[in-house]
């Protein structure tokens, strides 16, 4: 019995002696941010073109879906307001349209009576215009898709120059903090860049999907248009 009331006290006297490990928890935040000046510098500015992909990408796409939308019945109105000499009417329905197909009909409307080569041409002029505004600042987006990642290699390079700077001004005896914070520089950078730049990257293939099928409809728009002038009388 006396046996067993020591292997316990023994026991009880080890498991004292053991150091308490506290389990260490790192939020996301605090893995961005631990890079030192050089990499919260990088990250802001990732943080930075981050919210103007998604701004831009929200406002373009909200600008072309309206630009999308299209009354079914819209070209019909317009071939019988034609067809029945009322090219008032005609240009009334176009600019309650207010949509891109609708200010190239105009455009077509207010050339009736010239040359079909000349209302081609003001047709084209009025779209390429059209497809002007519907690109607007989605160029940023492709720009931010290539320049994110670039950047965050960037913060990669510094890391690696701070890591090996410690190096070899410690001779060989550095201390693992100061290695570790030029590590994370590179390694929290290179992530946060490849995130932005994909982020930009489908926000941008998106949005020319959206606006080549926006560019389409006015292409197919002007077509019925220049057929319906060509239609015997």
């Amino acid at each position: 019995m006396l046996n067993f009331i020591q292997q316990d006290e023994v026991v009880d006297a080890a498991q004292a002696a053991e150091p308490i490990v506290e389990e260490k928890t790192l939020s996301l935040f605090d893995l961005m941010f631990s890079g030192g000046l050089g990499g919260q510098i990088i990250i802001i500015i990732l943080f930075v073109l981050l919210f103007a992909a998604v701004y831009i990408y929200f406002e373009r796409l909200f600008a072309i879906k309206a630009a999308s939308r299209v009354d079914k019945n819209f070209m019909h109105q317009i071939k019988d307001s034609v067809q029945g000499g009322n090219i008032e009417s005609a240009k009334i329905r176009c600019a309650q349209s207010d949509s891109p197909v609708a200010r190239l009909t105009e455009k077509g409307i207010s050339r009736i009576g010239s040359p079909l080569e000349d209302i081609n041409t003001a047709i084209e002029n009025a779209g390429r215009l059209e497809v002007y505004k519907l690109e607007k600042n989605v160029s940023i987006l492709a720009t931010i898709a290539g320049a994110a990642p670039m950047i965050g290699f960037l913060g990669t390079v510094i890391g690696m120059v701070l890591a090996f700077h410690e190096l070899a001004t410690s001779s060989g005896q550095a201390q693992m903090g100061a290695l570790a914070e030029g590590i994370y520089t590179a390694m929290t950078t290179t992530v946060a860049g490849l995130i932005v730049g994909i982020i930009a990257y489908i926000g941008y293939n998106h949005l020319v999907v959206k606006t080549d099928k926006v560019v389409h409809q006015m292409e197919a728009t002007a077509v019925d248009f220049l057929d319906l002038l060509n239609e015997p009388a």
